[in-house]
């Protein structure tokens, strides 16, 4: 049994289009396509010389090499005046051609074809007649083939998003100069940000590499090789540098507690209002990493109340800082040998 198909189209008063499919099953008409679908379906919706972009806001735009041809009107979303040349064609002179792809073509009312002509043929005859606007091919099957050619406005042309061909839309020679230096400009603007991306990328990089590295300096500073003993996290807070000299304002003078063989001790109160002790080690001393390593060791395991306790230490560069927290009741030779100290205290 042969089955049919029963398709009808209804036109209405508004221009409306609708196709309508028998069905057996429900024994009515039903709609299978409306035209039309958006309004870049609307004949020459955007006006002359313009193209319509349903996915773009505004959907109206003026071609390449083109401008509106009323203006107010135009920016109020009146596009029906379309658009006119910036600057008129000149065959003497010489004129070019600018691709648009993925277009649905034009109206063809004012057009010549020949399907016997290659593209380079028909763009060649294109340039030889100064009335010729636009050409494409005349079939897209199989890479191309044929020419057509448009004359006079382009009218009634859309961008297709995933259809559609190429057209190639003639323009004075200054306006293809012009918008290759547009193209030029945005490349070099591109450009500069590649650049710009690969340098700011490049400084990151360095500075996590010259984190790490700290970082790694102060893993391998606290190792520990016996596996009775603490991990290298708890061993003591680690200080950034800039908070110990915010918190001493600097390594004031008049912030020091005292001194000693291997550094001086300055006062200080870290932005939580903490009162700290802070030993800078001296670069000239003669304690140097292990001394300061192992220092850090017993330290931060002895817990005792008679003992200062240490907080944390701070590592940059030559800089090594140990914190303690701050006791106020003087230094403990002051109880021994009663000595007049008001403010010096040992660590």
């Amino acid at each position: 049994m042969i089955s049919s198909v029963i398709t009808r189209v209804v036109l209405d008063s508004y221009g409306i289009s609708q196709r309508f499919q028998w069905s057996d099953m429900t024994q009515n008409w039903e709609a299978i396509a409306t035209r039309p679908a958006d309004q870049c379906d609307d004949y020459a919706f955007c006006g002359i010389n313009s193209n319509c972009n349903i996915d773009d806001f505004p959907i109206c735009e003026c071609l390449e090499g083109f401008m509106p041809k009323f203006q107010p009107k135009w920016k109020s979303s009146n596009w029906s005046g379309g658009c006119v040349r910036n600057i008129h064609l000149n065959c003497l002179h010489g004129d070019g051609f600018l691709k648009y792809p993925n277009m649905k073509l034009p109206d063809t009312s004012s057009s010549w074809f020949d399907k016997s002509l290659s593209l380079e043929e028909c763009k060649i005859m294109c340039l030889k007649n100064c009335s010729c606007t636009a050409y494409a091919n005349l079939d897209i099957r199989d890479g191309g083939s044929g020419c057509l050619h448009w004359f006079d406005n382009i009218v009634d042309m859309r961008k297709h998003p995933d259809q559609g061909q190429d057209i190639y839309i003639r323009l004075a020679s200054s306006e293809l100069d012009h918008k290759k230096n547009k193209r030029n400009l945005k490349l070099a603007g591109t450009l500069a940000g590649v650049i710009a991306s690969i340098i700011g990328l490049s400084v990151l990089v360095l500075v996590t590499s010259a984190y790490r590295k700290k970082l790694g300096y102060i893993k391998k500073l606290f190792h520990r090789k016996h596996k009775t003993e603490k991990e290298d996290g708890d061993l003591a807070t680690i200080f950034d540098f800039s908070t110990i000299t915010n918190a001493t304002n600097n390594f004031s003078d008049r912030n020091k507690l005292g001194e000693g063989g291997f550094g001086t001790v300055y006062k200080g109160i870290l932005v939580d209002g903490q009162e700290i002790a802070v030993k800078r080690l001296s670069k000239t001393s003669g304690q140097g990493t292990e001394e300061f390593k192992n220092e850090v060791k017993l330290m931060a395991t002895l817990q005792h109340r008679n003992l200062v306790k240490l907080l944390g230490c701070s590592i940059q560069q030559d800089e090594k800082l140990l914190i303690y927290e701050f006791m106020p009741n003087k230094s403990l030779d002051c109880f021994i040998f009663g000595l007049n100290l008001h403010t010096i205290q040992i660590y």
